[in-house]
């Protein structure tokens, strides 16, 4: 009898903030392998509203109902952390054609420098306008982006805005 070997992948970004459209590509990839790892990175060419360990905090609350998703943050090339844990496969969704040219050039990139393969999941057209960075300046301006990403999120961006927490503090202490 063959044993099935437990399929691992992640799907990396900064998540800052996470929206509707990162669950979509999250909930029909956890579909396709049996353990999904959303791999929160930090990118020091893009400012971010939350810290690393906010957005980890953020993004395990609004997928507490996912017990066969991981989230952890990383450092580094991401093709290294796929290898540390062991993923064999690196998941990402396109939400249009300047999408597909980027990530195409990098998974290939990938597949040569590091083995390891790339999973394209298209967006949900509903979400394909959507961008975290999109949702920031909006959410800053005073706009209400609440049909963009999940409540948690929307509170917490809430709190930010406000003044009610800074960068220094966790959001948990301010539940």
């Amino acid at each position: 009898m063959v044993e099935h070997q437990k399929r691992t992948v992640i799907f990396p970004g900064t998540f800052d903030p996470i929206t509707n459209g990162h669950l979509d590509v999250i909930q029909r990839g956890r579909k396709l392998f049996d353990e999904l790892i959303v791999a929160v990175g930090t990118n020091p060419e893009k400012k971010t509203l939350f810290t690393a360990n906010e957005r980890v905090e953020l993004i395990r609350k609004v997928l507490v109902d996912y017990p066969d998703v991981r989230v952890e943050a990383f450092d580094g090339l991401t093709v290294d952390f796929a290898g540390k844990i062991g993923a064999e496969a690196i998941l990402r969704g396109i939400r249009n054609s300047s999408d597909l040219q980027f990530e195409f050039q990098v998974a290939l990139t990938n597949r040569v420098v590091a083995g390891v393969e790339t999973v394209f999941i298209m967006t949900n057209p509903d979400f394909a306008f959507t961008s975290s960075s999109l949702i920031k300046q909006i959410a800053s301006m005073g706009g209400d982006v609440s049909a963009l990403i999940p409540s948690p999120v929307m509170d917490a961006i809430l709190k930010k805005r406000n003044g009610i927490i800074s960068n220094d503090q966790h959001l948990e202490e301010m539940d």
